[in-house]
């Protein structure tokens, strides 16, 4: 591992994603930039037209679509330019000039709506007679139809996309205040060593095998937060106040039927998974004895979760050892999938080592020309886990972007976290197969239970959390700091159950969650993880049907409901049944992992 972290200058060209496939340059950028702008105009000039003839709204759908996979190209380059180094202010001012496009082109739109459903039925079935190319549309423009009761008037719509920059600002205040002003004191460890603690170095202290260093870390992270607790209470508080002006201005019951209506999800899939992860809470109470004791400590807290319970059984992986050992694991998938892999690999679709100022994480954005793939590689096991998930995400965005057309290519959030686990699934249950040596093999299993215990239990909470502040927010109560840590700490006690300290600290955590910020997003996490638990297990057990199926999936981009996409592939997600499976095999790990650390 190097003793510091290279400047971007530093890092090898084929260890750095190939940017420049989308633009040769800024300049050829900001032409596209100048001709878009035209093309939002030129769309604009549609205003009160679109039901006077079938032609006329054939060419302004396919318009829309031209300036909508130049706005795609626009923001991959201005934002993957922009993560690089996010030190550098010209590509700062790139996403921002982006951004504000993005936004003049939504108001400047904001016509289309209304004015498609003031269209009668009758017009719009003779339209489709009239011009034969219309019938591509004919879900795109049913989507609007459905959601009549929903949509506004003209000058209200207006009011509502051009309300989009300052709907974002809890987001932006919270990420502004979490990652970049927020300082948090050192941790120090058993030796008195210190260790300098940031919201990225925090489960890097956890997951250390230092007692005393986990519990400074997470002492001085959650009273630092606690300092704090009023500001970003009020913060997520007008967050939620946001979500609940949105839907009231569209008439929905609650903010979570209007963030499940935009993907086609019916709300009973979020009811579902709670009450599937609630009947099977013993086995996250078996999971949190099994950790108690083979930690060896008399009480178990908050700062004791990450820690592996099997230690010194990692190796350092290097990055070419573990794309062999994805693209092995990924066999099952069939030789035209592991065909994209390869091309992945060897044609720069991931910037795969940390730099100064680059972007945490990982993430794969689907650009046109190809997926973008960020990584910070470390040579973990985790790091050869990220970078089959992320290779998951771009093949699904490859397939999608090739097999449908421009109005149907993005698909929905709902599916999006199921290729991505069903690459981890599949990588794992290549790695168990392999091993002979116990000590790994319960290496391993700790691995797979620590992500059934991160998402399907842990992003289940979450999904909890978000639900219950709504609600009390629609009924009047104030989302106090009080409230707040009252709810969260409630829900680690159900969760947990009562072989771990709930302690004052735990009760903060809501405090530094990003995705509080995200509508009602991480449910999907542990709806996807089920998903691609049954989905991985289907195709080890079939074979060529169930991978068929699987890619028939991977290539629906948006042509279907996300729900029928996946019944498609085998799954009925409206149904507890794939989390009951999911955690069915939670329980056989624990049984496993219990026997092995008895031999």
């Amino acid at each position: 591992m190097p003793n510091k972290i290279p400047e971007r200058s530093e890092i090898r060209e084929c260890d750095q994603w190939a940017i420049h496939d989308i633009y040769e340059s800024d300049e050829a950028w900001q032409q596209d930039h100048d001709a878009v702008a035209d093309m939002v105009k030129e769309a604009a000039g549609y205003r009160g037209r679109l039901g006077e003839s079938a032609d006329t709204l054939l060419a302004y759908l396919r318009l829309y679509d031209e300036i909508g996979t130049h706005i795609e190209n626009l923001a991959n380059y201005a934002q993957r330019k922009s993560d690089e180094d996010t030190r550098v202010a010209a590509y700062q001012a790139l996403t921002a000039k982006f951004m504000s496009l993005y936004v003049e082109a939504q108001t400047a739109l904001a016509f289309e709506t209304p004015e498609i459903l003031a269209i009668p039925e009758g017009t719009l079935a003779r339209f489709y007679g009239d011009q034969p190319d219309l019938e591509l549309y004919r879900r795109r423009l049913w989507n609007i139809q459905r959601s009549r009761e929903h949509v506004l008037s003209d000058a209200e719509e207006k009011l509502l996309a051009s309300a989009g920059e300052m709907a974002n600002a809890p987001s932006t205040i919270y990420s502004m205040f979490a990652d970049a002003d927020i300082q948090f004191p050192d941790a120090e460890d058993s030796k008195g060593e210190k260790h300098a603690l940031s919201q990225g170095t925090f489960v890097a202290c956890e997951e250390s095998e230092d007692r005393v260093l986990r519990k400074s870390a997470y002492e001085n992270l959650y009273h630092t937060f606690g300092t704090y607790k009023n500001t970003v209470a009020s913060v997520l508080n007008s967050q939620v106040k946001a979500l609940e002006f949105f839907s009231k201005a569209r008439k929905y019951p609650s903010s979570l039927h209007a963030s499940l209506d935009n993907t086609h999800v019916p709300v009973e899939v979020y009811y579902n998974l709670i009450e599937a992860v609630h009947q099977n809470m013993d086995k996250m109470h078996r999971y949190v004895g099994l950790r108690k004791k083979l930690l060896g400590v008399d009480e178990l807290h908050f700062y004791d979760i990450y820690t592996p319970l099997v230690q010194d059984a990692s190796r350092r992986i290097p990055f070419e050892e573990a794309k062999q050992t994805v693209y092995d694991a990924l066999a099952p998938m069939g030789e035209g999938y592991r065909k994209i892999l390869k091309e992945g690999f060897d044609s720069r679709w991931i910037d795969v080592y940390q730099n100064v100022g680059k972007r945490s994480g990982a993430y794969s954005a689907g650009a046109l020309v190809h997926p973008f793939v960020l990584l910070n590689y470390t040579g973990t096991l985790d790091s050869q886990f990220t970078l089959a998930h992320e290779m998951g995400h771009a093949i699904h965005s490859y397939l999608s972007n090739r097999t449908q057309p421009a109005v149907y290519r993005d698909y929905v959030i709902f599916v999006a976290e199921v290729a991505s686990t069903c690459n981890e699934a599949l990588l794992m249950e290549y790695l168990l197969g392999k091993t002979t040596d116990k000590k790994e093999r319960a290496y391993l299993i700790n691995h797979f239970l620590e992500q059934f215990k991160s998402t399907l239990y842990r992003q289940t909470m979450f999904a909890e959390f978000e639900l219950k502040i709504g609600e009390l927010s629609a009924q009047g109560v104030a989302l106090t700091a009080e409230k707040l840590c009252e709810v969260y700490g409630d829900l680690n006690r159900l969760y947990f159950g009562d072989g771990i300290v709930v302690d004052e600290e735990i009760a903060l955590e809501w405090a530094r969650i990003p995705h509080f910020y995200y509508n009602y997003y991480v449910f999907q996490y542990a709806t996807g993880y089920a998903a691609a638990i049954a989905l991985s297990r289907r195709i080890l057990k079939e074979g060529e049907p169930a991978v068929q199926d699987y890619l028939n999936f991977l290539s629906g981009g948006c042509s279907k409901d996300p729900i029928d996409l996946l019944k498609g592939a085998g799954v009925d997600m409206t149904t507890a049944e794939p989390v009951n499976q999911a955690l069915q095999l939670f329980g056989e790990l624990l049984d496993e992992m219990e026997a092995l650390m008895t031999e």
